[in-house]
Formats: structure tokens, C-alpha cells, sequence
């Protein structure tokens, strides 16, 4: 089995069309067919099923699926380890963040890397953090700077680098910005705008509230948080925000409960041989960990 071939049929498998794993690879829609048919003969056994425009995967293609990552990342993870050996900080490195991270936390950081190390490709990728995470379990992403999980996954190596502390808010003229003191019961009989339901960051609220045996009325919900801002700031519901990211436009709301906290840091894959660009990349993020950080434990991370 080629790797092309293995490639051609991960990307038809994920995207569950020809034409888009031909716009992946930047191939036509006949070579990947090509690539496809190919490695079919190499295993004797048909890969896809193509009813109508629906591609699925066979009985066998299933079980090649598996192999066929673990494959390719034996094939990235023998490339790295080889190319390592010269000891220079080049080729591509590929960083997920969050669009909040990326705006309010990484610029500084990208900006020394890339002077430092003018020969690496860093391929940024702006994604949630909750597929972040799963994108440096499955092998595609090396390294993800994001919200980190309250109990991350034993295959992953987890280092808080910043904290971000959260504040109860709202628009100025929402009802709860007339209160001068208010209990955090006190928010449960309003609607609320926040992340989605999947998020880190929700899940952490929701868990304040249910602490205290509260729920939580949710009215509108996104991932962007400078969306969010905007919602709470024109009165749609109160919300959670960065204390970075309040300005005029928003009410703190004098709630008597500790501001919420949440870590932000990197996260690799334990089994996984990491590029020079990456232990690069590390060293920038290591320097950049604040004291609360080093503080901050998590069930099984590791620094």
C-alpha cells in the first residue's frame, strides 16, 4: 500500500465525497478515483459504497480505516524523527488554537517564533477546543493551544500556560444591572447567552451553577465569545466573559461568588515524536506561563 493511496482514502472516508477529498488533496475527482480504485485492488476488496452522491464505507473499509491513520502517522512520526536529526527548527508546523487565544494570547508569541525561526511553516488552524483536542488525538494537529479540559484524556501531555478569569455580565440597561449585590440564584431567572453545549467553557459554568443546584436558563448560544460580547452587550441575556474582554458596553454584575476560573495552556500527544518547530513552539509557550499557571492542577496532566 502506497501512502498516497492510504491519503486519498482517509480524506474520501472523513469527508464522505470524492469531490471533496480531490479538493483536499488538490486533486482531481478521476485521480482520487484512481487512487481509490488502486488500493482497492492492493486489498482485494471494495472500499466504498457509492449510492446516488452517498459514499459510505464498506465492511472492509471500516477495517481499514483504523490501520490506515495509524499507518500514515507511523509514516509523519519516522519523517519527523529523521528530519530531527539535523537539529534545524524548519518544515511546517501545525498549531490549532481557539479565535480567542489566537487574537488576545498568541500574537506575541507567533511573532517571536517566526522571527527566531524563519525557516519553519507555521500552518495555523482557528478550531474549537473541544475539536482541537480530538485533532491531536487522532494525529492531525501536533500541537493545540486552547481551553483545557477539566479532566484531559491520559494520552495527551497538558500544560496550563495562562488562566482566564470570568466575569458574570451584562448589557448596561439589562435588568440585573440595576442590583447593586446580587446571589448567583439570582441569574438563574434571567436567560443567559453562552457557548455552545459541548464546550469547555459552558460546562464549566453550568458545573458552578449545579453546585449550587441551579439550572441554568440558556437563551441563544455561540462559540465565538466576541459574539457572545456582543448579544450580552445589546441585552439579549447575561453571559461570562474574559475580564480582558470588558469594556464600556458591559455590566460586571456584583455577584457574590469567586470569579470563575478557567486554564488555557498547549496540549501533545504523549506517543507522538515532535518536530523541532514544535519543542520550539513549546519553549516560547513555557516562557509565557504566568504563576497562577504553574499552580493550576489537572487530573492527569503533566508539565
Amino acid at each position: 500500500m502506497d501512502t498516497q493511496s492510504l491519503q486519498a482514502f482517509l480524506a474520501v472516508a472523513d469527508g464522505g465525497s470524492f469531490s471533496l477529498a480531490g479538493e483536499k488533496l488538490h486533486l482531481t475527482q478521476p485521480a482520487v478515483s484512481k487512487r481509490i480504485a488502486t488500493l482497492e485492488d492492493q486489498v482485494g476488496s471494495r472500499l466504498f459504497d457509492r449510492i446516488g452522491r452517498r459514499v459510505t464505507l464498506t465492511e472492509a473499509g471500516s477495517l481499514l480505516l483504523p490501520r490506515a491513520r495509524q499507518i500514515l502517522l507511523m509514516v509523519d512520526d519516522s519523517r519527523r524523527a529523521l528530519s530531527n536529526l539535523a537539529g534545524d527548527v524548519a518544515g511546517s508546523l501545525t498549531l490549532a488554537t481557539s479565535h480567542h487565544i489566537g487574537l488576545h494570547r498568541l500574537p506575541p508569541l507567533l511573532k517571536a517564533f517566526t522571527h527566531d525561526h524563519p525557516a519553519a511553516e507555521l500552518d495555523l488552524r482557528f478550531l474549537d477546543s473541544e475539536q482541537a483536542y480530538q485533532g491531536v488525538l487522532d494525529g492531525a494537529l501536533e500541537i493545540a493551544v486552547v481551553t483545557l479540559a477539566p479532566v484531559p484524556d491520559p494520552q495527551l501531555r497538558v500544560v496550563p500556560v495562562w488562566i482566564d478569569r470570568l466575569r458574570f455580565v451584562c448589557g448596561i440597561d439589562h435588568p440585573l444591572a440595576r442590583h447593586e449585590r446580587l446571589s448567583i440564584s439570582a441569574l438563574a431567572a434571567h436567560s443567559a447567552v453562552l457557548p455552545g453545549p459541548l464546550t469547555f467553557t459552558r460546562g464549566i459554568v453550568l458545573d458552578t451553577f449545579s453546585r449550587e443546584e441551579l439550572n441554568v436558563k440558556v437563551g441563544l448560544s455561540t462559540n465565538y465569545l466576541e459574539t457572545l460580547k456582543m448579544m450580552a452587550s445589546i441585552g439579549l441575556g447575561w453571559s461570562v466573559l474574559p475580564e480582558s474582554m470588558i469594556d464600556e458596553d458591559l455590566h460586571i454584575l456584583p455577584i457574590d461568588h469567586d470569579p470563575i476560573e478557567r486554564p488555557l495552556g498547549y496540549l501533545v500527544h504523549r506517543n507522538r515524536t515532535l518536530s523541532n518547530a514544535t519543542h520550539a513552539m513549546m519553549v516560547k509557550l513555557d516562557a509565557a506561563r504566568t504563576d497562577e499557571a504553574r499552580h493550576w492542577s489537572l487530573p492527569t496532566s503533566t508539565t
